[in-house]
């Protein structure tokens, strides 16, 4: 009996609360939920622990010039993004969210989907990178590979609310790989962040920031396969209630057929992105753990 009631939370309460919390954040204006972020940013500043330790010594390690007060403002950036998030999973009004971005570069996607052979969009843990999914999907057909959470009732949860009519969410594991090459031989878009590290087996050691972090190969596999173009995508985020500039890099050329060095191009480009936004990076992530089975 309590074993049914604890299956009964995990399927139907809890998914049903976080909705509700997502549904009510989401209604307020994406100002109000910046200034909520700031404040639970200067909070997370404000107390120790091992994720604030961890940002500042990656920080400091890839910008030995950075200020206490740009660390400061890293941390912050961490607690808009959080609250950011509902606004974008949440609303479905197109033009209400693109009125929140700039960018006058659509024409590039538009020219390399018409070579019909897919198009891969790359984007590192900075600015919001939350908006770039609906933001892309209000245009072009796109699937978006994602991390399947540790809670395994969350996983649908998450799907159901980021999945759109053009957005098609897929789990990191052999099911949404295949998801990903099955959309870009039909001559769409997939959204990639490969700054996550990948499993055991399916990386390399490449340098980021003159470290070396285990990097995936899939991005290099993908291309290999079908030949689509790859775009570096940032959402950088402006002051507050002033919108996001949406960054975008064409990669110069095919990754190389090595996968150090391709996966050494593809950490080198995340950082060039970095750098346009370096205090809204996700530094507190464990970009230089050892790979996990």
């Amino acid at each position: 009996m309590k074993r049914l009631i604890v299956l009964s939370m995990r399927k139907v309460v809890w998914p049903g609360m976080a909705t509700l919390i997502f549904r009510g954040l989401a209604f307020l204006p994406l100002p109000a939920l910046q200034v909520l972020g700031l404040c639970v940013g200067w909070l997370a500043w404000q107390l120790p622990g091992s994720y604030k330790r961890r940002a500042e010594e990656n920080f400091s390690r890839a910008f030995p010039a950075a200020s206490l007060s740009m660390r400061r403002s890293a941390m912050y950036s961490v607690g808009k993004l959080f609250l950011e998030m509902p606004y974008w999973w949440v609303r479905r009004n197109n033009d209400q969210l693109n009125r929140n971005v700039n960018c006058n570069d659509w024409q590039l996607f538009d020219e390399a989907l018409h070579s019909g052979k897919g198009v891969i969009l790359l984007s590192p843990h900075a600015g919001c990178f939350e908006l770039l999914g609906p933001i892309y999907s209000s245009r072009h057909q796109s699937t978006v590979l994602f991390r399947p959470p540790r809670m395994a009732w969350l996983q649908p949860w998450i799907v159901k609310m980021r999945s759109r009519s053009q957005l098609t969410m897929a789990p990191a594991n052999q099911s949404g790989v295949r998801a990903l090459v099955k959309t870009l031989l039909k001559g769409h878009t997939i959204g990639i962040l490969p700054d996550q590290v990948p499993t055991l087996g399916e990386g390399v050691w490449a340098p980021f920031f003159s470290r070396p972090a285990y990097t995936m190969t899939l991005v290099q596999r993908l291309q290999n396969l079908t030949g689509a173009a790859i775009f570096i995508l940032g959402a950088e985020r402006k002051k507050i209630g002033r919108g996001y500039e949406l960054h975008i890099h064409p990669m110069p050329g095919p990754l190389s057929s090595d996968a150090i060095s391709a996966a050494t191009e593809i950490n080198s480009e995340m950082e060039r992105m970095i750098r346009r936004m370096p205090t809204q990076y996700l530094w507190g992530y464990n970009r230089y753990k050892k790979p996990s089975p």
